[in-house]
């Protein structure tokens, strides 16, 4: 992991990011998107301040992780929905687990307090993931949406700050 390295994600990396975003998606594990949005879009419907992008050591991006608020209430201003999306020929490196550190660092320097995601139940490498890194299963919303012609389920996970 010497040769990759975390930093804030900018707009240069728009190109390289929403790539890496689409090849998750193709996938078909990732999200019940099908089709990585704008940049424009992709930008509004995240925080500033918790952006962040693993380069390698050509400074290429090799993964991304972002949030969005959960609500715009000021109750809630401490919960987010992250994304974690590592390139396919990076995947096995650790690279979604430095990202993911890097984010619960970032978050709770800002004095968020919940991280939370869903993942679909077939995604075992991701579940494991965000287990390894505190996240913790807090239900599943069975046949909650329809995907390629299936109705898929979503574990809910989340990972509570044990300092903030």
């Amino acid at each position: 992991m010497a040769d990759i390295t975390v930093r804030p994600m900018t707009s240069d990396d728009a190109d390289r990011v929403l790539a890496i975003y689409q090849a998750g998606l193709d996938g078909g594990n990732a999200s019940f998107e099908t089709t990585a949005p704008t940049w424009t879009t992709f930008d509004e419907g995240k925080l500033p301040d918790h952006r962040l992008v693993a380069v390698d050591a050509d400074d290429t991006v090799v993964g991304w992780v972002a949030v969005s608020p959960t609500s715009s209430r000021a109750v809630y201003a401490g919960v987010v929905e992250h994304s974690v999306y590592v390139d396919p020929a990076a995947r096995g490196r650790g690279v979604a687990r430095l990202l993911l550190d890097a984010l619960i660092a970032s978050t709770e320097a800002a004095g968020i307090w919940t991280i939370q995601s869903g993942v679909f139940s077939e995604n075992t490498a991701s579940l494991t993931l965000h287990q390894r890194a505190g996240f913790r299963v807090i239900g599943i919303r069975e046949r909650v949406g329809r995907h390629h012609g299936r109705w898929r389920d979503v574990v809910l996970l989340e990972r509570r700050s044990p300092v903030i």
